[in-house]
């Protein structure tokens, strides 16, 4: 089962969290601070990490900045705890690259099913693309080996869950899907503030297909509805 890393100074709710991971079958390594967090991340590569904001010495937002700026570990999904509630706590996490957000309190059992979809990202093929055969239309690829899309003769590497909405939008391109559908499509559930959560990562989606598009504009925002992805 996946080797999970819990990364929360206080003590009780780190026991608490290990204790219902490992009801549920999962390996469960434990760190009390920032600095020990980020050394295990890189010590036991663990297939999940769970980290808490509000920690002396190193705050949970700049461990995450450091688990996403080193290589070997970068991929690592992460569920941020916070007791912060404000929306612009969130954005700041899901700026640096955090997968999702959970405030405290929370209910074990909420924790762990978001667990168990942030571990579906970690096959090799994104479940989005393994239940899906379209790979390529027009100039546009998927390559879900290594979550990257292909325009022309440009790559671009996606991060797990841009390249499954980026999939969800390719596998209907030319028609609308809603917001709504992307959130249970690709995360399994349905995350908190879900409408500000999709607007983050598809900001950072057309950022980086912009890159590679030669000036058009792939991703139409319809607003009120959803998202378009035009080819």
């Amino acid at each position: 089962m996946a080797k999970i890393l819990v990364v929360d100074d206080d003590i009780a709710i780190n026991e608490l969290i290990k204790i219902n991971l490992e009801l549920q079958g999962y390996e469960v390594i434990q760190a009390y601070n920032g600095i020990e967090g980020f050394a295990l991340a890189r010590q036991e590569m663990p297939a999940l990490i769970i980290l808490d904001v509000m920690m002396p010495e190193v705050d949970g937002f700049t461990v995450a900045q450091r688990i996403r700026q080193a290589a070997e570990i970068s991929e690592i999904p992460i569920i941020m705890l916070t007791a912060l509630s404000e929306l612009n706590n969130k954005v700041n996490g899901f700026n640096i690259g955090v997968d999702d957000y959970l405030t405290k309190p929370f209910e074990p059992e909420e924790l762990v099913v978001r667990v168990r979809a942030l571990l579906k990202r970690t096959k090799q093929i994104p479940k989005t693309s393994a239940v899906r055969d379209l790979l390529t239309f027009k100039e546009v690829t998927l390559l879900p080996e290594t979550y990257s899309v292909q325009i022309g003769e440009k790559i671009q590497k996606l991060t797990p869950i841009e390249f499954d909405i980026f999939n969800l939008l390719f596998q209907n391109h030319g028609n609308m899907v809603s917001a709504q559908r992307l959130l249970k499509e690709v995360w399994g559930y349905d995350p908190d503030d879900s409408v500000e959560t999709i607007r983050v990562h598809i900001r950072h989606l057309r950022s980086k297909i912009d890159k590679i598009a030669d000036g058009k504009k792939y991703i139409e925002t319809i607003y009120g509805g959803g998202y378009k992805l035009n080819i």
